[in-house]
């Protein structure tokens, strides 16, 4: 903690690019212990984020008492990121660094800081080049604080999110080379909020067109399996506009469309995950 309290004051003033997960509250807990009125966290808003979870970022900021600002993100916009390649999260992450940019010009903020920690370098993100290009540093990843690290710092600062589990855009869940479109994004937002209802807390519904392949915490799908929750499962995410549901019985894993990325066309800077 003691390196990262360091590498922040050192810095002067930042801007947090800030979600409200796990990684990016708590370095926005820290950096609003250590800079105070100096720090600022900035959330997007986009057909591709959850409600839930642009309202539960509101909610934590206000908690942690860093001051907090919204911008509007419109990668929707832009047909590289539409087109679904396998670089899209570049140019939704050289959008987004660009309107934090200018956000930190107008406040007088020195440094642009992110939230990847150490374990993000074992799995293919493009958006880590756009951070690169636009000068965004990385103090959790320079300061080698795992995930696990991550969590346990955020229980000794009693932040909410030291268990939260892990989240990622909504275009994450459509496969590489479909088009990203906002009626598509929000059939998974409202899927997945059914499924959160019905008492499952990793989730992700994976959408390859009418079908509805469901990741759950391999300790909750027998669960799933049961005569009741599944038929549960089935009506409410045919409610949501699939025809097909499905249960992935790998489980619940990070990163798993990249599974579908040819290895023998692999894009540049591409790493399988370990």
């Amino acid at each position: 903690m003691t390196a990262l309290e360091e590498m922040l004051r050192d810095m002067g003033a930042v801007l947090v690019a800030y979600s409200g997960g796990v990684d990016s509250a708590f370095l926005a807990a820290v950096a609003q212990r250590v800079l105070g009125a100096r720090a600022l966290a900035v959330t997007a808003h986009s057909p591709s984020i959850p409600v839930s979870e642009r309202t539960a970022a509101a909610e934590l900021a206000r908690k942690i008492g860093i001051r907090h600002r919204v911008v509007e993100s419109n990668e929707l916009s832009l047909p590289e990121y539409v087109r679904n390649e396998a670089d899209r999260c570049y140019h939704c992450k050289n959008e987004l660094f660009g309107l934090l940019q200018r956000v930190a010009k107008e406040e007088g903020l020195a440094c642009i800081v992110d939230g990847n920690n150490v374990d993000d370098r074992g799995d293919y993100r493009p958006g880590s080049a756009a951070a690169r290009e636009k000068g965004v540093r990385s103090p959790l990843q320079e300061c080698g604080f795992t995930k696990a690290d991550i969590r346990t710092a955020s229980r000794k600062l009693g932040l909410p999110t030291a268990d939260k589990p892990a989240s990622a855009c909504l275009a994450s869940r459509i496969p590489y080379g479909t088009a990203i479109t906002e009626s598509a994004l929000g059939a998974i937002e409202r899927a997945e909020e059914a499924l959160k209802l019905l008492g499952f807390a990793q989730v992700r519904v994976r959408a390859h067109g009418e079908i509805a392949r469901v990741e759950l915490a391999t300790m909750e799908i027998p669960r799933a399996c049961g005569e009741r929750t599944r038929v549960a499962i089935v009506e409410q995410l045919r409610a949501c506009g699939f025809r097909y549901v499905t249960l992935d019985l790998q489980g619940y894993r990070t990163g798993s469309m990249n599974e579908a990325l040819d290895a023998g066309k692999q894009p540049p800077g591409f790493t399988a995950k370990k």
